[in-house]
C-alpha cells in the first residue's frame, strides 16, 4: 500500500501550508498515545523551527513538494497583472489575504503579494498592509528560492524587480482616469 506521504525523502524541500518552505530532514518512528506513528520531520531555517508531521496527515494538512515550474511562471505572471484591490473593510480583505498566504498555493500568495506592493512613489501603507505583504512576499521568495537554487534576498530582488517594472503603467492609468 503506497502513499502520497512516501513521496518525500529526507533532504527534499516541502511546501507546509501555514509556514512556507521547510526541508525534510529525517524520517522517524515515535510511540505516542499508545500508536506508533511515522513521522517527518521538516526543519524551517528563517523560524529556527523543527516540526514533526505524522506520514498519515499530510495529505489532509496540504503539505506538498515544491510547486512545478509551469506553476511557478503562472505565479511570476501573476505579478505582473493589474492589482484587484476589492472595496471592502480592511479587516475582511486582511483575512482573505492572510487565507490565500497559509493556503500554500503560489499562485494565491503571488496575487496578495501583487494586491498590496506599493512602488516608492506610491503611498504609503499602513503598518497592517505592509505586514501582509511582507508574509506574502517572503513565502513567495523562499519557493522561488528554492526552486531556483538560490538564496531568499535573491529570489526576493526578482519579485521585486517583476513588480517595479509592471506596477507603475497601472497606476498611471488609475491617475489619469
Amino acid at each position: 500500500m503506497a502513499t502520497k506521504a512516501d513521496a518525500f525523502d529526507v533532504g527534499d524541500y516541502v511546501v507546509y501550508p501555514k509556514h512556507g518552505v521547510g526541508r525534510v530532514i529525517e524520517l522517524q518512528k515515535q510511540e505516542i498515545a499508545g500508536m506508533q506513528l511515522e513521522l517527518y520531520v521538516l526543519r524551517f531555517e528563517k523560524e529556527r523551527m523543527t516540526l514533526r508531521v505524522p506520514m498519515n496527515k499530510v495529505e489532509s494538512i496540504g503539505m506538498r513538494k515544491l510547486s512545478s515550474d509551469k506553476t511557478l511562471r503562472e505565479a511570476l505572471d501573476t505579478l505582473k497583472g493589474k492589482p484587484k484591490v476589492k472595496r471592502t473593510m480592511w479587516s475582511r480583505r486582511a483575512q482573505e489575504y492572510e487565507a490565500k498566504i497559509n493556503s500554500g498555493d503560489l499562485v494565491s500568495i503571488a496575487e496578495v503579494t501583487r494586491d498590496l506592493f506599493r512602488a516608492d512613489d506610491q503611498p504609503e501603507q499602513s503598518y497592517s498592509e505592509r505586514q501582509i505583504f511582507e508574509a506574502a512576499s517572503s513565502r513567495l521568495a523562499r519557493e522561488l528560492a528554492a526552486m531556483e537554487k538560490t538564496d531568499e534576498p535573491a529570489a526576493l530582488q526578482k519579485i521585486l524587480a517583476i513588480l517595479n517594472e509592471y506596477a507603475p503603467k497601472y497606476y498611471e492609468t488609475a491617475e489619469t482616469a
